[in-house]
């Protein structure tokens, strides 16, 4: 089905929003946490890629950064230029315990700590002397055990509460915190040691909103424990396969404390069933539901059709068939859908012609083709539409073209060729565009020169040569760009160097490119992530590679490059970069 490609998604979607953004190759590794956790950008690097001028204020606080080791204390400033401070150096990485100790007795609101490295039980003095000021803590992806959570005690004030990926924390941590009753928000993503027990911790947190469990394989059997969190809004325990129907009905409405607030739920990959989705009746604010990956099938959607609230439904990968689909015919608020990798066919978009409000639409691996495409003429509020890996062709394109709100179009391994693309030139609106088809050759590049608004353009596999590249100096703002598997030349990277809004870069499989190349690109400062693998790149070339200073994600493989090369050229000139292959 649809075009061949080595890259061949086989992965569940693991991202909290259901909408299918940037390509999961610049997910994390498995030796890196950082997109686990984020915090804003100081203003002063934000404005510089604008060419606005940083305030006096902000000229101060990186200074101050610059010859942090000067400082003692911080205790007798303004709390505002102090949490400034600590937020640059929590950014940049630079935060260390011994830097840590200046900040005692602050009175600091946020300590966002999510990705520092060396973060233990031995800065959680410093962290708790905040004392009642302190409103959120972020300790992703540390070291902190279950001692250290002794230490929150005297900050009854916390509203926001982060332990995603910290694995040294188990029952006895949850009951260290479960008398910090003002917390809104709770996280402990990755967590192989709380259990169904330990969560009877959280009954007490009377006022949370906000429990995110995913992948916490033990908590099977405990949701029992939640009934009594009236406030809750949002719950997450994705990839969970401990969660069966029975935990369903602890959500349930009709018992005495039913979660009946609840407006997010996601459960994908979990075992709940049709039966399991009968207990969700009663739930009439529930807007966002997640059920990929679950064993469900069309059966369940008479359930889902009484939720008078849903907006936003994933059944990605479920067991759903054209028998039942009718169902859907019913779920007229939807604004998202996911159906990808399901066998449903052309018969099943029949029903789906009646949703007007749909703004994304996902059938991504479904057996439709041109056809079929006409059920979606009539759904004039689409903005994002993925058709990657299904018998869609050129001729299906034209069912497309008064799709004007279209920002996103995701057509990956499909039948298209440098025909069809024309017939999506009329879409201005258009932002973001999936075109991994080897079918696609300068000519189609050339056809799009229109789209001058858009931020994304994958052309992973694409025949595109040196002279096509002379076509992408028409996008000026793009941001994400992916050619990939081409022909390119260090000649054709001359036609890049001046995208100066890109943060993303792949280049890989394009097998003549030079150190030349890198030197092209290291005007390129806003890039955040680079791919240049199964090229002639060697060590000589990281030179050019200096002035990125944004640099988190590098990627060299089969180059004449090693990791100590990189960790070398990490070490003294790009201290953001958190991951890079070879490692």
């Amino acid at each position: 089905m649809g075009g061949a490609c080595s890259r061949k998604r086989n992965q569940l979607n693991n991202d909290d929003n259901l909408q299918r953004g940037i390509s999961r190759r610049y997910s994390k590794s498995a030796s890196s946490k950082w997109l686990a956790t984020s915090f804003p950008r100081p203003a002063y690097e934000l404005q510089r890629g604008s060419q606005k001028y940083p305030s006096l204020m902000e000229l101060c606080i990186q200074k101050i950064c610059e010859d942090i080791n000067n400082y003692n204390t911080f205790s007798m400033l303004p709390r505002d230029i102090t949490q400034q401070i600590f937020n640059e150096l929590a950014y940049s990485q630079q935060l260390n315990e011994l830097l840590l100790e200046a900040f005692r007795d602050c009175a600091l609101q946020d300590l966002h700590l999510g990705g520092c490295s060396g973060v233990n039980d031995s800065w959680m003095a410093v962290i708790s002397s905040q004392g009642m000021s302190l409103l959120s803590v972020d300790l992703s992806g540390s070291d902190v055990t279950d001692s250290g959570l002794a230490h929150f005690k005297d900050c009854k004030n916390l509203q926001a509460l982060n332990f995603n990926y910290c694995d040294q924390i188990s029952d006895l941590g949850l009951g260290k915190i479960s008398g910090l009753t003002n917390l809104t928000s709770l996280s402990f993503r990755r967590n192989n040691s709380i259990t169904a027990q330990g969560m009877s911790a959280f009954a007490n947190l009377v006022n949370l909103v906000k429990l995110d469990l995913e992948r916490c394989p033990g908590i099977g059997g405990g949701l029992g424990h939640l009934k009594g969190l009236m406030k809750l809004e949002s719950l997450s325990i994705k990839w969970c396969n401990c969660i069966t129907d029975d935990d369903m009905k602890h959500l349930s409405s009709n018992e005495l404390f039913g979660l009946t607030n609840l407006k997010e739920l996601q459960l994908s990959c979990s075992k709940v069933t049709d039966l399991g989705t009968s207990y969700l009746k009663g739930l009439h604010k529930l807007s966002l539901l997640n059920l990929e990956g679950c064993p469900v099938t069309a059966a369940c959607l008479s359930t889902l059709s009484a939720l008078a609230s849903l907006l936003y439904l994933n059944l990605n990968r479920c067991h759903l068939s054209d028998d039942g689909c009718e169902g859907f015919s019913k779920l007229k608020k939807l604004k998202v859908l996911n159906l990808g990798f399901n066998d449903i066919s052309n018969a099943c978009l029949v029903h789906l012609k009646g949703l007007i409000n749909l703004e994304s639409l996902n059938l991504d691996s479904c057996t439709i083709n041109d056809e079929g495409l006409a059920n979606l003429t009539g759904l004039r509020k689409l903005k994002c539409l993925v058709l990657s890996d299904t018998e869609v062709g050129s001729a299906g394109l034209r069912h497309l073209s008064d799709l004007i709100n279209l920002e996103s179009i995701n057509l990956s391994f499909t039948m298209i060729t440098d025909g069809g693309i024309r017939k999506l030139s009329g879409l201005s609106s258009l932002r973001s565009l999936n075109l991994d088809v080897r079918q696609i050759t300068d000519s189609g590049l050339a056809a799009l020169t229109s789209l001058t608004g858009l931020t994304h353009l994958d052309l992973f596999g694409a025949r595109i040569t040196d002279s096509g590249t002379n076509y992408l100096r028409n996008f000026k703002n793009l941001q994400s760009l992916e050619i990939c598997g081409g022909g390119l030349t260090d000649a054709g990277i001359r036609n890049i160097k001046d995208l100066s809004s890109l943060s993303l870069l792949n280049l890989s499989q394009n097998c003549n490119l030079t150190d030349k190349s890198l030197e092209l690109i290291s005007g390129l400062t806003g890039l955040v992530s680079l791919n240049v693998s199964n090229s002639r790149i060697t060590s000589a070339g990281l030179q050019h590679l200096k002035p990125l200073k944004n640099l988190k994600s590098l990627t060299l493989e089969s180059c004449k490059v090693t990791a100590n090369d990189i960790k070398k050229l990490q070490s003294t000139d790009l201290p953001q970069l958190v991951s890079y292959r070879p490692e």
